[in-house]
């Protein structure tokens, strides 16, 4: 949960991407001030950045092969301090879930990606799905039939779980009009770029 430690305050407001998939003169910056310009992205990349559907799908029908959400770690967390992003106070219980997709064909990683669950605020039959690590988030949520909206937060420069140069973005999915889950997906900026 550290990671998102007083990051609402230095994203961008309004969040990047609300109403729009094109910013001229865009750029994304790490922690460290390192920068670089949307344009200089591929546009796939840029694509996925933006994108309010189902990632999974979507590296399945541009990676053509099947994509699965392998769970590398799960475990319930308690919060050390706010997270405003979806409300969580200091104290407040989550599920803490770190996963890869995967291309099961090439065995390729596409993207790494950490969630915050709320897990009190959904209903409890996806609830135990989510816990016995069944599908992806965004499968579920699908495949469930719940009303959702996803928001983009953030985007910006950082580094994958193996250490590689990476493109993120964190997004916020609502369920009845509540902020309930938080993912930072991490994206291997080598391999959009046709490098790995």
């Amino acid at each position: 949960m550290h990671r998102y430690a007083g990051r609402a305050a230095l994203a961008p407001s309004p969040p990047p991407f609300r109403c729009d998939g094109f910013t001229r003169d865009g750029v994304i910056t790490a922690i460290s001030g390192a920068s670089l310009s949307l344009s200089a992205l591929p546009p796939f990349l840029r694509a996925l950045l933006v994108t309010d559907g189902t990632v999974t799908k979507i590296l399945e029908a541009y990676f053509w092969e099947p994509v699965v959400v392998d769970t590398l770690e799960q475990r319930f967390e308690s919060a050390q301090e706010p997270i405003p992003w979806i409300q969580l106070e200091a104290g407040d219980t989550c599920l803490a879930r770190d996963a890869r997709l995967r291309g099961t064909d090439s065995n390729r990683s596409f993207a790494d990606a950490f969630s915050l669950i709320r897990i009190g605020l959904i209903p409890p039959g996806f609830r135990q799905r989510l816990i016995d690590r069944e599908i992806g988030i965004g499968v579920l949520i699908r495949d469930s039939g719940l009303e959702s909206y996803r928001e983009v937060l953030d985007v910006g420069l950082d580094h994958t779980a193996e250490g590689a140069s990476a493109v993120f973005r964190t997004y916020r999915i609502f369920i009845d009009s509540q902020p309930v889950i938080l993912i930072t997906e991490y994206f291997p900026l080598d391999l959009y770029r046709g490098g790995a």
